[in-house]
């Protein structure tokens, strides 16, 4: 697998992670502010306790993604035209991590800010 497709799977992987553990709270708040309503919006909370399961997934996804992007190995080179050599590719990068690393903040807060959406 290239450098390039291995940089963003642990980001991917924080992402899914990060939607996966605020579903229990936060899914169904959106889905109220949206319009979208019903009984079936409770089951989410079905979610709650693998909640800390999916946060520590999270973390560890955000973990290795900052080691690929801020900690490169020192003897990595990447061939002159391809998508890790572009700078820009490594700005998009590091303001994806840090839009992840925020979804993941919120995750974790968010069971007690929930209380003054109510």
């Amino acid at each position: 697998m290239s450098q390039e497709k291995t940089g963003r799977l642990p980001l991917i992987g924080g992402v899914i992670a990060a939607i996966a553990a605020s579903l229990c709270c936060v899914g169904p708040l959106v889905l109220v502010m949206l319009g979208v309503g019903g009984a079936w919006v409770s089951n989410f909370a079905l979610l709650e306790p693998f909640r800390p399961y999916f946060l520590g997934a999270a973390l560890i996804a955000l973990f290795f993604a900052w080691k690929k992007i801020y900690r490169a190995p020192a003897g990595t080179v990447c061939t002159p035209g391809s998508l890790c050599a572009m700078p820009q590719t490594n700005r998009i990068y590091k303001v994806l991590f840090w839009v992840v690393a925020v979804l993941i903040m919120l995750a974790m807060i968010f069971p007690y800010l929930a209380p003054l959406f109510y």
